[in-house]
C-alpha cells in the first residue's frame, strides 16, 4: 500500500541546514498499525507531513519517493494531492483543539469534508456526519453534532477528529501523537477506540508516539528514529525482545523503569 523509499526532507536556516528526515525507508502493509517510535524533533512528525506533502517553506522535500498504491505522492500535481488527503490518507494531529475550527459546529467541519470528496448534497453528508460521530462512540450524536469544539472534553475532541479522519473512508490513517494531551485513562479509551476502528474498516495506520508502551499495545511493526535516521525496525515483538541499537535499548530501559 505505502512504500516510503530514501526519504529526505531538510529545513534551511540562514547559515545552517537541519537534516529533519535524512534517508528514511519503509512500508506499510495493508491492514496493518506501523509505530514510528522516537523523542522529541526526531523526525517524526515530518515524515507524516512529507508523505501528506505538507511540507512548507524553508521546509523541503529534498530526495526520495513516496509510493502510495503504485503513484508517487512527491510528483503528484498539488490539484491530485488535495483529492488524496483526507480521502485516502487521513491525519489525526496530536492537539485536536488547535486543529479543529472554534467558530464552526463539529457537524459544518465533518459535513464539508465529506461534501468535498465525495459530493453528498448537505444532508446526506450531515447525515453522515451523524453516524460517524456514533462510530467513534460520541453519545446522542444527533444533537451533539450542532455542538462547537469547546463544548467537548479533550478525549471528546479527539474523537471528533478521528470521526472528521475517517468520515471519506480512507485507506491510511496517520495518527500523529493523539493522546499526548490527554490523561492516561482517556488516553486508553482512544487507543482501544482506534484499535477497534482499525479492525472494523481494515484500515492501515501508521501510529506515530514517543511512547514504546504504546507501540508494544497497539502496534505490529515499528521503526525506531534517531535525529531524523531510522535506527533499527522490525517486528515490535523482535525489536522488544532484542534490540540492536544503543538509543532502542534506552528507550526500552525506560519503558522498564515505568513498569516497576
Amino acid at each position: 500500500m505505502l512504500q516510503v523509499n530514501n526519504l529526505t526532507t531538510y529545513f534551511y536556516q540562514e547559515d545552517s541546514v537541519v537534516k529533519a528526515v535524512d534517508d528514511v525507508s519503509f512500508s506499510v502493509k495493508p491492514g496493518e498499525i506501523l509505530g514510528i517510535l522516537g523523542e522529541s524533533g526526531s523526525g517524526k512528525s515530518t515524515i507524516a507531513h512529507s508523505i501528506l506533502r505538507l511540507i512548507y517553506p524553508p521546509g523541503k522535500i529534498v530526495s526520495g519517493e513516496v509510493i502510495f498504491n503504485g503513484q508517487d505522492l512527491l510528483q503528484l500535481s498539488e490539484e491530485a494531492m488535495i483529492k488524496i488527503r483526507g480521502a485516502k490518507i487521513s491525519m489525526v494531529f496530536q492537539d485536536p483543539f488547535t486543529s479543529l475550527n472554534p467558530v464552526y459546529t463539529v457537524g459544518d467541519q465533518i459535513a464539508e469534508a465529506i461534501q468535498l470528496h465525495q459530493g453528498l448534497k448537505r444532508k446526506a453528508a450531515w447525515d453522515k456526519a451523524i453516524q460517524m460521530l456514533e462510530t467513534v462512540h460520541i453519545k446522542e450524536p444527533g444533537s451533539r453534532i450542532k455542538d462547537y469544539p469547546h463544548q467537548f472534553s479533550g478525549g471528546m475532541r479527539q474523537r471528533v477528529m478521528i470521526a472528521m479522519a475517517l468520515a471519506c473512508q480512507p485507506e491510511l490513517l496517520i495518527a500523529d501523537e493523539p493522546t499526548t494531551a490527554l490523561d492516561v485513562t482517556i488516553q486508553a479509551e482512544i487507543l482501544n477506540l482506534l484499535k477497534e476502528i482499525q479492525q472494523k474498516f481494515n484500515l492501515s495506520v501508521i501510529y506515530i508516539t514517543h511512547n514504546f508502551g504504546i507501540i508494544k499495545a497497539l502496534c505490529q511493526n515499528v521503526i525506531v528514529l534517531y535525529k531524523g535516521r531510522v535506527v533499527e525496525k522490525g517486528t515490535v515483538e523482535a525489536v522488544l525482545s532484542s534490540p540492536q541499537n544503543a538509543y532502542t535499548k534506552r528507550l526500552i530501559a525506560c519503558l522498564e523503569v515505568l513498569k516497576t
